[in-house]
């Protein structure tokens, strides 16, 4: 089941691109702490900067890292600014909840996420990425479903991605 809002993000994507899934890398915790320390050169050691996604969880995705700095409100907006300064502007910027930065010079689609960590959608995300951590079995089925969007289209990629993350999820609060 998707909400109203997953709806018309789902409605803006592609519908001709075909998602491409490859096997996890061994490279991507290597380049995963090249970024890091990137990161750490404009913000300091004061925030977390946490590797997320399929790369983190070791499993097939689309070759891709996912790195998040999850911040207070009070500091979202100086964060994003210092971001700036080594990262070029936000390829996407929702005020308040989320910028996202793209990292260039490697063989590997990278994103950085200056993140509200208290905004839903972080908590959220959080909270699927320990279910599934802790649960080898919904792991495995993630894996799996990553694995059949080969050759989906954008959308439906995501569309099957956010059905199955909402699932995971409705089953984590419920064990809370």
């Amino acid at each position: 089941m998707l909400t109203k809002q997953q709806q018309k993000w789902l409605d803006h994507l592609n519908d001709r691109d075909q998602i491409v899934i490859k096997p996890y890398d061994l490279k991507s915790e290597e380049i995963f702490e090249e970024v890091k320390e990137k990161i750490i050169d404009y913000l300091g050691d004061e925030n977390a900067v946490l590797h997320r996604g399929a790369s983190y969880l070791k499993i097939s995705g689309q070759d891709e890292i996912d790195i998040y700095i999850p911040v207070k409100p009070e500091i979202f907006d100086s964060t994003v600014d210092k971001m700036k300064e080594g990262f070029g502007d936000p390829k996407s910027l929702y005020p308040l909840v989320r910028a996202r930065f793209r990292v260039g010079g490697y063989d590997k689609h990278i994103d950085v996420f200056v993140i509200n960590k208290e905004d839903t959608g972080w908590v959220d995300s959080e909270l699927f990425t320990e279910y599934l951590v802790s649960h080898p079995k919904a792991l495995d089925d993630y894996r799996r479903l990553k694995e059949s969007g080969e050759g989906l289209s954008t959308r439906e990629y995501y569309k099957r991605k956010i059905v199955f993350i909402n699932e995971v999820l409705d089953k984590a609060k419920k064990a809370c």
